[in-house]
């Protein structure tokens, strides 16, 4: 259900998160308004994967304040809210019962569950494979899950987490795995998406700057938990800021709207 329509997608205030002593994330503001799709980009362990668990409600930040969709967190049943956020990342993808066919996998979504427990209506269903239509998927729509090619699995779980028409997609590393062809051909498909006129705001987690696609105008850099650099990309994704992001240092290229980092 979409509700405060007025309020950004994402508020956070402030937040910081210490695990066993360490702090993982420190003092982290940022917000995210409808109709602007964000990358959220970082070294490995910077801090990306747990900053969108505390987005999604899995962690609880230390310190700080969190809202999602205009909701405070809380203040609200998680548990509700996260029906109005898509979510892909390589967690979910392990966790998928391999013997669930692919339309039963993205009518799971409908109900926030990994499996189909619940009896989908023959609405349920006929969105199920428009989705999986979209994704160019609709051929694979009664073949097993985990007889799937990753890119056909990347492909079923977006569709999945399409199934409640969520006012948020968060893709945490989807490309992970993928060859240079089929990681392309999936992005093509992030830019659909990103492209439909009242579809869900994007968070697209990487580490790569060639998966900054056309579509995402904005990007926050995380480094060691902190934001390192945020804003427009063109002002963003800079040798130098690369360079003391990732620790090595690089020309960042940029050729038919995309950007590329070349070691120097």
């Amino acid at each position: 259900m979409r509700e405060t329509k007025r309020a950004p997608v994402l508020r956070l205030e402030n937040v910081s998160k210490v695990l066993d002593g360490k702090t993982i994330i420190e003092d982290v503001s940022w917000t995210v308004r409808r109709g602007v799709h964000w990358v959220l980009l970082g070294a490995n362990g910077a801090g990306k994967t747990t900053l969108m668990n505390i987005i999604t409600g899995y962690l609880w930040p230390t310190e700080g304040e969190v809202y999602v969709l205009g909701k405070k967190f809380g203040t609200i049943d998680l548990r509700e809210l996260r029906k109005d956020i898509g979510y892909v990342s390589s967690i979910l993808l392990e966790n998928v019962p391999a013997r669930d066919l692919a339309l039963e996998v993205v009518l799971s979504g409908k109900f926030a569950s990994l499996g189909l427990y619940d009896a989908p209506s023959e609405e349920d269903e006929g969105r199920a494979k428009y989705l999986l239509d979209m994704m160019g998927c609709s051929n694979i729509a009664d073949k097993e899950f985990g007889k799937l090619s990753q890119g056909e699995q990347q492909k079923v779980l977006i569709s999945r987490a399409l199934m409640p028409d969520p006012d948020l997609l968060i893709l945490d590393e989807p490309a992970i795995g993928l060859d240079p062809a089929a990681r392309e051909r999936f992005l093509d498909k992030i830019e659909e998406i990103g492209s439909m006129n009242s579809g869900p705001v994007l968070l697209y987690i990487t580490h790569h700057l060639e998966e900054i696609i056309p579509i995402f105008s904005r990007v926050l850099i995380l480094k060691d938990g902190k934001v390192l650099e945020k804003g427009r990309k063109e002002k963003v994704l800079k040798d130098g800021v690369m360079a003391e992001a990732f620790g090595i240092d690089m020309e960042v290229v940029r050729k038919n709207n995309r950007f590329f980092a070349v070691r120097v």
